[in-house]
């Protein structure tokens, strides 16, 4: 694509802490795009290796690279929020882009293609690519658009999801900034909820194209949000807070008996796991916002039934502690990690022991 005066600017965005491995590879990805129209804000959060120096070689060499440095070191999700704040008053779209991934030639063409063919549209999502597997699912080929009520209910009746993560997505600038915070600093998987938040006032386009890279991390086993078993209980807030608007009143009250059911079970192995005070603390802050307080009663009857199911299953009940052994003890004696990592804004979709043991499918009644 050529660049032309009716090409709308987008505004691309990388919060970064020590990413000097890949940074230069993500940099060169957003460079390299066949849309031209873009301003590429990097933001470094009081990183210790070369971050700052090799982002700031990229902006002395191309003018639309400029880096912003924080005054003090931000949280995960709070320098997402920062990040987002640095885009420009005059861009329509904005894209963000992890420092460890990058996107292909196209991506930004393609997405803001489909998003200039339906001005209602708030996000656009596309195909991953993470390591050597394609991830996310997609709309039914050759759909590019479905209103976003629509996509919520799908999704909380089924295991679709095509959100992706903040990399592989495109929003409309303007309502990442009438927001002053984007994305929840107090949820874990605070890039989920923003899409719904997104779709309740506006509809969800799609490439049917791989578009994004998202390098495998060996690390994720030891996010925080795996270590708090949040996954589930960041689904049931979803439900909680959107399925009323989204579902119908049999509808909701099926998927919330369930999902609790689930949740139950989840924290049921937190507690026959020794979970600390971090833990339970994290599970009743979130259910007390959700209007949803922890059920003592419940979670002792959970607790019962998991340990008889271990009993009549002892050998499935082996399996899981010989994978689950390993962790909890890399977990106790952890070795020197000099990435900051810990949110679902940079799981990314990686299949964990949790979504596993609680799939989608199994969670909610179909259509």
């Amino acid at each position: 694509m050529t660049t032309a005066s009716s090409d709308p600017l987008v505004s691309v965005v990388t919060p970064v802490y020590n990413g000097e491995q890949f940074l230069r590879e993500c940099i060169e990805s957003v460079r390299a795009q066949s849309y031209q129209n873009w301003e590429f804000c990097i933001v470094n959060n009081c990183s210790t290796d070369r971050t700052l120096e090799i982002a700031q070689a990229y902006a002395a060499k191309d003018s639309r690279v400029r880096v912003h440095s924080n005054s003090q070191f931000l949280s995960i999700i709070e320098n997402h929020n920062n990040a987002l704040r640095q885009i420009s008053s005059e861009s329509k779209y904005c894209k963000v882009i992890f420092a460890d991934d990058w996107l292909f030639p196209q991506c930004i063409e393609e997405m803001v293609r489909v998003a200039e063919a339906h001005p209602s549209i708030g996000i656009v999502g596309a195909y991953g690519l993470d390591g050597t597997r394609v991830l996310w699912d997609g709309l039914p080929y050759p759909s590019t658009f479905i209103p976003g009520r629509e996509l919520c209910r799908k999704t909380l009746l089924s295991s679709l999801y095509v959100f992706g993560s903040p990399t592989s997505l495109l929003f409309r600038s303007d309502f990442v900034r009438i927001r002053e915070a984007f994305f929840d600093e107090d949820n874990l998987h605070a890039d989920h909820a923003a899409c719904f938040e997104l779709l309740q006032s506006s509809d969800f386009g799609f490439v049917h194209q791989v578009l994004t890279f998202t390098r495998t991390s060996q690390e994720s086993n030891n996010t925080l949000a795996q270590r708090m078993d949040s996954i589930v209980l960041g689904n049931l807030g979803i439900l909680l807070e959107y399925g009323p608007a989204c579902l119908t009143r049999e509808e909701f009250e099926e998927c919330r008996k369930q999902l609790l059911k689930i949740y139950y079970r989840v924290l049921a192995r937190g507690f026959l796991r020794f979970r600390g005070k971090e833990y339970w603390n994290y599970h009743r802050h979130r259910l007390n916002t959700f209007g949803c307080p922890l059920s003592p009663v419940r979670l002792a009857k959970a607790v019962v039934q998991k340990i008889f199911t271990s009993t009549v299953h002892p050998i499935d009940s082996a399996k899981g502690a010989m994978d689950w052994w390993p962790r909890a003890m890399s977990k106790t004696f952890p070795k020197q990690r000099t990435s900051q990592k810990g949110s679902s804004l940079e799981e990314r979709g990686r299949p964990t022991e949790i979504q596993r043991d609680t799939a989608r499918n199994e969670v909610i009644t179909k259509d």
